[in-house]
């Protein structure tokens, strides 16, 4: 069935998640100084046997509705998904049947309840993303402590039966890493298993505004950055975290930065992704007060990003925002928007499914006040295609993809929304 598409489309709720990190929390404006050209698309021929991306079209086909959805994951090998709520349970998303006969259930009794460990008293705070590992033994989950506020990513036992629900140890959790909050917003908190095998976390540059802690240009800090961590190897820094230090991390030895930090320089990365085919990294960051960024870091023998500095609060966007914006030693992003085109951006997945060949290597995103679904194509380290694809289809938070490859669209207004030709 398809989405009440208008009936989504305005109804912003105040307070709701993300949209204090939107631009303008503090009506702080940029600084002076000198402007990169901006990374927008450009009228280049799109790829060999691509049309261009205006001629794409999809349709939207409402498959579930959850209560305050922020997260949908495949586990692997099974028909399932799991979805984080953000009030702090996972629930089963049982998949059977194929194609367009597809039937969806949406399991009442959570896989996993931990609504009395999480707090959602911020706007931006919950159970803010999860992550089965490839071999389905192990979930990650990402959320606010109800206590502090701190951002902790904990691994539980998952246990596959079948096309039923799996199911986790509650009684072998194993804390990974906690990091003290000292604002509610910009919390990031997605987690990823990279093609590495290593951990990906986000982790905003600390909240308020403007890096008001200066955090995000120091790889000292924790805040600002990406971490890459091994959750398998627990004893790094100082001998008792839930987890290692990856020896080709950048800092790894310690001396100019965090042995955990992967790249640095983010406001509030509202998730990751990696291509599946390529290994490229993409990282969406929510803006200041003007510009919404995509950031591309391409694979490399070193690894995708490594020590990357992505340039806020230098930069917001490709826009200098404090001091003179030298960019020299800087990663501009390749798309930006401003806020006459929304207000927080949300990411993201590179299109590698087969039931709309056309998008094939295309990055859909959306933006929280829009709710539109966006593609964009990228060649040579430059933007050349870029198309909004849907009508609102309500408060975007995330996006989703299924064992075949198929994108859903996770919206916090409840739905679960899937991406068809």
């Amino acid at each position: 069935m398809r989405p009440g598409i208008a009936r989504c489309a305005t109804a912003l709720l105040a307070g709701c998640l993300l949209v204090a990190a939107c631009g303008g929390d503090d009506g702080e404006g940029g600084a002076s100084g000198p402007t990169l050209p901006p990374a927008t698309a450009t009228d280049e021929a799109p790829p060999p046997g691509r049309p261009p991306l205006a001629e794409v079209q999809v349709t939207p086909t409402e498959v579930a509705t959850a209560d305050e959805p922020l997260a949908l994951v495949a586990v692997r090998g099974t028909g399932t998904l799991l979805v984080g709520e953000r009030g702090g349970r996972v629930r089963a998303l049982l998949v059977r049947g194929e194609g367009s006969d597809r039937s969806y259930e949406l399991v009442d009794e959570p896989v996993l309840d931990i609504a009395e460990e999480v707090t959602t008293s911020g706007s931006e705070q919950g159970l803010l993303d999860i992550e089965p590992t490839p071999d389905g033994t192990t979930l990650y989950v990402s959320y606010s402590v109800a206590a502090t506020g701190a951002t902790r990513v904990v691994a539980y036992p998952l246990t596959v039966r079948g096309d039923g629900p799996p199911t986790v140890d509650t009684g072998a959790v194993r804390e990974v890493v906690t990091v003290e909050q000292p604002a509610s917003n910009h919390n990031g908190g997605d987690v990823e298993v990279g093609p590495d095998g290593y951990l990906y976390v986000t982790l905003g540059d600390g909240g308020g505004s403007g890096d008001q802690f200066d955090n995000a240009q120091d790889p000292a800090e924790l805040l600002g950055s990406i971490l890459r961590i091994d959750p398998t190897a627990p004893g790094g820094p100082g001998g008792t975290d839930g987890y290692g230090i990856p020896p080709d991390n950048p800092f790894a030895d310690g001396g100019t930065g965090r042995p955990e930090v992967w790249l640095y320089g983010v406001r509030n990365p509202w998730r990751l992704t990696f291509d599946p085919d390529t290994d490229d990294l993409w990282v969406a960051d929510v803006g200041q007060g003007d510009w919404e960024e995509v950031d591309l870091l391409p694979a490399t023998p070193d690894g995708a990003g490594r020590g990357a500095n992505l340039g806020w609060p230098l930069f917001e966007g490709t826009h200098a925002y404090r001091g003179d914006g030298d960019p020299a030693g800087t990663v501009l992003p390749v798309f930006e928007y401003g806020h006459d085109e929304g207000c927080s951006i949300t990411g993201g997945v590179v299109y590698r499914g087969g039931a709309v060949e056309a998008l094939t290597g295309a990055y859909l995103f959306s933006d929280y006040c829009t709710g539109t679904v966006r593609a964009l194509r990228v060649r040579d380290g430059r933007a050349v295609d870029e198309q909004t694809l849907t009508e609102p289809l309500g408060q975007v938070a995330s996006f989703g993809v299924d064992g075949g490859g198929d994108v859903y669209v996770v919206t916090l207004d409840g739905l679960i929304i899937r991406l068809d030709p």
